[in-house]
């Protein structure tokens, strides 16, 4: 047995990098949750990093050794968020049918089981920093979809495609910050997803009521 071998027993060097690893998951997924949990109860502005570490039962210098500030701390829930979103919408996107209702019913479900993260983002907290880092990333997500899907199907979009990605996380989005503000859910979640992709199909003139094709625009 080499000198420098682990004594320890049932471990051995090459076990030291995933008991780390696993260790750090568990740290940073607690000062994620504290983060989020601490801000919804007091607001994000007022909290410090004392109060996240001891909220997630680590040490202020363990704090340090994983994010430089709350706002670094932040950007970690979005990207923790997106990272899950991701994996949640792909398989809504494997087809080439455009506007069926499956993406927001996927972005919805998730939301719903997430409800503590998005609520936080989409109220704005942190001078709206995840906010601006949730509508991006989805605008450019959404936009390369659009734009991939057009092509498969051998159209040219008669808009112009970031309006047209915009328009879609905007009213996601909206309709999210919408549901989680209102003191009562103004309707069941699939309901929405469902209303909006009736909308991406067929406009708002026909979801206002109207018969018919809606009258030219004005020049």
């Amino acid at each position: 047995m080499p000198t420098n071998a682990p004594t320890t027993t049932g471990g051995s060097r090459r076990d030291t990098p995933r008991r780390e690893d696993r260790r750090t998951r568990r740290t940073r997924t607690a000062l994620q949750t504290a983060l989020v949990d601490l801000a919804l109860e007091r607001g994000y502005a007022p909290l410090t990093v004392e109060e996240i570490a001891e909220r997630a039962d680590v040490g202020r210098a363990t704090f340090y050794t994983h994010y430089s500030d709350k706002d670094e701390l932040f950007d970690a829930v979005v990207r923790t968020l997106l990272g899950e979103l991701a994996e949640r919408t792909q398989p809504a996107l494997d087809t080439a049918e455009g506007f069926n209702g499956r993406p927001v019913r996927a972005l919805f479900e998730h939301a719903e089981e997430r409800s503590e993260v998005y609520r936080l983002i989409l109220r704005g907290d942190g001078d709206g920093r995840a906010l601006h880092a949730l509508t991006e990333a989805l605008s450019r997500s959404v936009r390369a979809e659009f734009s991939g899907r057009a092509e498969t199907n051998g159209v040219t979009p008669r808009l112009d495609i970031d309006l047209l990605a915009r328009t879609w996380v905007g009213e996601v989005t909206a309709v999210l910050a919408w549901y989680f503000a209102s003191p009562e859910p103004p309707m069941p979640l699939p309901e929405a997803a469902r209303m909006l992709a009736s909308l991406s199909r067929h406009g708002r003139w026909w979801g206002l009521g109207f018969d018919g094709p809606p009258p030219d625009l004005e020049s």
